[in-house]
């Protein structure tokens, strides 16, 4: 049966339909308290486009998580402007920002007192007016969407595994069918082969459901495997967006170190492993 709510690569094309995903201009973000004040991003410009799979990296401290939620509208930045599909993130609301935009939190962030279907179906009961049949077929289908057994869906978040969560998390993401998702570390936490498992679910939904992904992540394998481009979180902006390989041979510290330091030869092994398009 088809999910309650039309898929996000069917929906109407609207006015902003041929311009990015998201859009990020002049950027500040600053943390104050009484020691100190700490400027994490300053002047920061990014362009995400549509159906592509962006990755922010960075070394700690460089705002790569504040960032996603900066553009999930949980956080405001202190100047600058954030726009998704052409309207402005601070002006979308609760409901026009999960409408458009899914987040995959790293560690699956899923409410322990409900069941794998309360936790999926959650956002539609909160945020549309449907009936609890309509709504329980919808969260079973997000749930079967992301390789889960039916069977999972009464089972409560301390009796599955990690990759489990990580599945039943990207099922309540997709919920509201968005076209944008964000992914915080998504392979974090995994072993090898429910890393590999979780990364190639990923790929079919990104061509599959013709969905924009914004991705954090520090894992080599997942990071070359997935991106279309790299976002370098440097000196409070970002230095370069562009393909992996170009990434690479940009000259920075940052770079040299995170990709050519100790990591550099399975970095090069990957990139001449994978073609950077999915």
């Amino acid at each position: 049966m088809a999910t309650a709510l039309a898929p996000a690569a069917a929906a109407a094309p609207g006015p902003a339909a041929a311009g990015p995903m998201v859009e990020i201009r002049k950027l500040q973000t600053v943390f104050t308290s009484p020691e100190r004040r700490l400027v994490v991003h300053d002047d920061l410009d990014l362009t995400v486009r549509r159906g592509e799979v962006l990755s922010l990296v960075g070394g700690s401290g460089t705002g790569k998580t504040v960032l996603l939620r900066q553009i999930l509208g949980l956080e405001k930045p202190s100047m600058g402007e954030i726009h998704v599909l052409g309207q402005s993130v601070s002006e979308l609301g609760r409901k026009g920002a999960a409408s458009r935009i899914g987040m995959l939190f790293q560690h699956g962030a899923l409410f322990s007192a409900f069941s794998v279907l309360e936790n999926i179906a959650f956002p539609l009961r909160e945020l549309k007016t449907l009936t609890p049949t309509l709504i329980r077929e919808a969260a079973m289908v997000k749930l079967q969407m992301v390789g889960l057994k039916p069977e999972v869906a009464d089972s409560m978040p301390a009796d599955l595994s990690g990759g489990m969560i990580k599945r039943v998390a990207l099922a309540r993401a997709l919920i509201m069918d968005p076209p944008l998702l964000l992914l915080d570390e998504p392979t974090a936490g995994l072993d090898p082969d429910s890393s590999d498992g979780f990364v190639t679910l990923l790929r079919s939904l990104h061509r599959d459901l013709a969905l924009t992904v914004v991705m954090v992540t520090h894992d080599l394998d997942t990071l070359f495997e997935l991106s279309t481009r790299i976002a370098v979180l440097a000196d409070k902006k970002v230095i370069i967006a562009a393909a992996p390989k170009d990434v690479i041979a940009f000259t920075h510290p940052f770079i040299r170190d995170f990709f050519l330091g100790p990591r550099g030869q399975r970095a090069m092994e990957l990139l001449r492993e994978y073609p950077f398009a999915i």
